[in-house]
């Protein structure tokens, strides 16, 4: 039976290669001058990055520029807006991984009023923000957050105070999202590995979310079952466009479902961290991936082998595992099995190679959030998670 749902807005997509190509003419439907939000210089530097803007510049188009280096804090969106916020804008476009995104979809938010970001982030600030912006296109050079298809931007401050929280509302969603395959060819095998497995467990923790509906599951299986075909093909040969196209379309439809089912522990625990390191956001999930899972299919098992977790656990095992006629309960620890196997082949480092201690555990356990997340975990169980993988 179908049940009920309520989905959030999605971006106008333009999906497939070559597609930034139509990027000019939605800037010049905008107006006359535009902010162009990019990653260190990879984009720019690319045949592709060089010809678009200059095109840009021969339309006659006021471009300005900006880059960002990191996950964007605070201080990085208050520096753009304040620097642009008399520039009369017409639009901001963001060109590069999940942080130019967040960065651009924050700006876009904030270049009117010229406030302070920090006054609007989710458990931070005190303010609440009208929705008003500037036209915002995204285009990741990635595929992993999902960033283009979300009404939320990832803000972090690092320090014994830190924090990762979202500047979020329905209308910060982006206008268009072009999402071109090509622009991902470029990627390393660590970046296509951290990003990949991000996507991975958007996807599969917006599944098994307690908010997931018929709508969010159908996109998530479809997103999975790409990963299930293309995340190692995409490590290993980085020029395989099937496969850098199926890893865009997985991680474009991550940030649709988790925008309206939800995340799970992994991603708890990414928010805490983030608060606490400059561990890349990609890394912290993947790192997790396996023993996060793991401890939720061992409790199911052992206090509730007919939950529909364990039964979804099993359903998205068979995408991953050559195997038939077995029990949910073998697909499932199958399923864990092959996600530690993947951890390792695509060489995800843990948590202590970024600065993260033994001492620190109970810290991020005290922020870690299990908000979507298909079982109760115990503060020791929390800190069994984190400390397997320091």
């Amino acid at each position: 039976m179908v049940e009920s749902f309520k989905s959030g807005k999605v971006p106008q997509i333009i999906f497939g290669k070559g597609t930034i190509a139509e990027l000019p003419s939605i800037i010049k439907k905008a107006g006359r001058s535009v902010l162009v939000i990019t990653g260190a210089k990879s984009f720019e530097d690319s045949s592709k990055g060089k010809s678009l803007l200059a095109e840009l510049e021969s339309e006659n188009l006021a471009v300005y520029r900006a880059r960002v280096l990191k996950e964007p804090s605070p201080a990085d969106v208050d520096k753009i807006t304040d620097k642009y916020f008399n520039k009369n804008i017409s639009i901001v476009v963001a060109i590069g991984g999940g942080s130019v995104l967040d960065t651009g979809k924050a700006v876009s938010a904030m270049i009117l009023s010229g406030e302070k970001v920090k006054d609007y982030l989710e458990g931070v600030g005190n303010k609440i923000h009208s929705g008003i912006k500037l036209p915002f296109v995204a285009i990741p050079t990635t595929s992993g957050t999902g960033s283009e298809t979300t009404n939320n931007a990832v803000i972090s401050e690092v320090g014994q105070k830190g924090f990762k929280k979202s500047l979020r509302h329905a209308n910060f969603v982006p206008d268009y999202a072009i999402v071109d395959p090509e622009l991902t060819l470029k990627c390393n095998a660590a970046i296509t590995a951290a990003s990949g497995m991000d996507a991975f467990s958007q996807l599969l923790e917006s599944y098994l979310s307690d908010k997931a509906s018929i709508f969010t599951d159908s996109l998530a299986i479809e997103g999975l079952r790409c990963i299930s075909m293309y995340l190692l093909r995409a490590y290993e040969d980085g020029n395989d466009i099937e496969a850098r196209t199926g890893m865009a379309y997985a991680a474009m439809v991550s940030g649709i479902t988790l925008s309206n089912a939800g995340l799970g522990v992994i991603h708890g625990f990414a928010s805490s961290l983030g608060g606490y390191t400059q561990i890349p956001h990609g890394i912290a999930c993947g790192t997790l991936m396996g023993i996060a899972n793991r401890k939720n299919v061992e409790i199911l098992c052992k206090k509730d082998n007919r939950n529909n977790a364990l039964k979804k656990y099993a359903t998205v095992g068979k995408l991953f595992i050559n195997d038939t006629g077995k029990s949910d309960e073998y697909y499932a620890r199958a399923f864990i099995y092959h996600i530690e196997k993947l951890v390792k082949i695509l060489k995800i480092p843990g948590l202590g190679n970024f600065g993260v201690r033994a001492d620190q555990v109970d810290k991020i356990v005290d922020k870690t959030g299990l908000k979507n997340n298909p079982v109760l975990l115990s503060r020791e169980d929390l800190s069994d998670i984190l400390l397997s993988r320091i």
